[in-house]
């Protein structure tokens, strides 16, 4: 249904690796999540859901989405992407290194020239980091809490050539009834209300919170 909702929507929408995975019919999401791992191993089954619920015309839709979309506010050139440019699948995190995100910048700008801000995802916590005169902006992740303890989920708005990360309040308990009915009870129906995520696999150390924090 979103799908269809985005697609009649006529919007410009940045390809991610689920997008590229449901395109070409693979077997797994592709998230980079390492083999073996719980987050690895809970993926099986909501994109199993996904790949089963996906029309062809939902996958033909998804295979001509950009990797990445260029676009201008009050004088500043913004580029969008999913994770990273060298991996589409890249975690990037507020703790990340700065190598890191002058890996990313400088591909960046070997394929589209000099940006001021680029907008990502992926790794599901939204933040703002300046590096090397780009302004990083995650926008976080509208479905998911941000593994604070709080339902509330994350997005960017962009005004005036600044973005502003803003808080989604929902019907979350709806959203994790219909999560359980559709048999997706991997956990991440429970993080739904919860605000904490199934698995800190894929965090990195500074952003994992102490085991008390989980009550």
């Amino acid at each position: 249904a979103t799908v269809d909702l985005i697609m009649d929507a006529g919007i410009p929408v940045v390809a991610g690796n689920c997008e590229k995975q449901l395109a070409a019919g693979a077997l797994d999401c592709g998230c980079g999540f390492e083999s073996g791992t719980t987050c690895d191993l809970l993926s099986a089954g909501w994109y199993a859901h996904a790949n089963s619920e996906v029309s062809e015309d939902h996958r033909n839709f998804m295979e001509q989405c950009a990797d990445i979309i260029l676009f201008s506010q009050s004088g500043k050139k913004f580029a969008a992407i999913h994770g990273g440019v060298t991996d589409i699948a890249r975690f990037i995190w507020s703790a990340s290194t700065v190598e890191v995100f002058a890996e990313e910048v400088d591909a960046l700008r070997a394929l589209v020239g000099e940006v001021d801000v680029v907008i990502a995802g992926h790794s599901g916590i939204a933040f703002q980091r300046q590096v090397g005169g780009v302004t990083w902006v995650n926008a976080g992740a509208v479905g998911m809490p941000e593994h604070d303890g709080r339902p509330e989920t994350r997005f960017v708005v962009l005004q005036d050539g600044a973005a502003k990360i803003k808080e989604l309040t929902y019907n979350a308990a709806a959203a994790q009834v219909a999560m359980q009915a559709a048999g997706l009870t991997q956990g991440y129906d429970r993080a739904l209300l919860s605000g904490y995520w199934p698995s800190e696999d894929v965090l990195p150390q500074a952003l994992r919170l102490p085991s008390l924090a989980k009550g």
